[in-house]
């Protein structure tokens, strides 16, 4: 399975992933209004958004991911204190990807922080489709479109195998003992709206 290098627009931050594949996890866009709330809160939108508003993530186990240098540069942004844990490079506003919470074995990477733009649909396989795809800025076609229900039952199959496999430790987002590596901002609304 191909290793796909990581790093942030600086480079300050760089890493690599192991073992992904179409198979080994989820490829889908997402449209939700967070995600581009991410994106404009990094200041980011022309590099993260597609012509719907959506980001293109890729949905595996948190610990596939290695960070080898730039650790301190990771930050980490809440827009509630129950929602996903938004990990970005501080000192470059490039995403990373988002977080449930530390016993979870899971980690949407934002296409922004790998390098893979050429190989990318070889490497992990066409997106399965757009989700949240009410929030877009222009109308998706109806063969893009995916369900809520169906992404969440993909989703959802992929983390308890994963977890069964113990797949959320080691993680370069979270401590062993469940704390993060960057004490999460927690924007309030006005902050939000961008």
């Amino acid at each position: 399975m191909p290793e796909i290098s990581l790093s942030c627009a600086c480079g300050k931050i760089i890493g690599f992933t192991k073992n992904v594949n179409a198979q080994s996890g989820n490829r889908i866009v997402c449209c939700c209004i967070d995600c581009q709330k991410f994106a404009i809160f990094l200041q980011q939108e022309n590099q993260v958004l597609d012509q719907y508003n959506g980001t293109d993530i890729f949905q595996m186990p948190i610990s596939y991911v290695k960070i080898t240098e730039g650790n301190e540069h990771i930050a980490c942004v809440k827009f509630s204190q129950k929602g996903l844990h938004r990990w970005y490079a501080k000192c470059c506003n490039t995403p990373i990807g988002n977080t449930l919470g530390h016993k979870a074995p899971f980690i949407g990477v934002i296409h922004n922080f790998m390098n893979n733009q050429a190989t990318r649909d070889s490497d992990l396989g066409a997106s399965l489709g757009i989700a949240h795809w009410q929030s877009a800025k222009i109308s998706v076609p109806e063969e893009h479109k995916m369900s809520l229900f169906k992404i969440s039952m993909r989703v959802l199959g992929k983390l308890i195998m994963w977890k069964i496999r113990g797949l959320e430790q080691p993680s370069v987002f979270f401590n062993p003992d469940g704390s993060t590596v960057s004490k999460p901002e927690v924007l309030k609304n006005k902050k939000r709206e961008g």
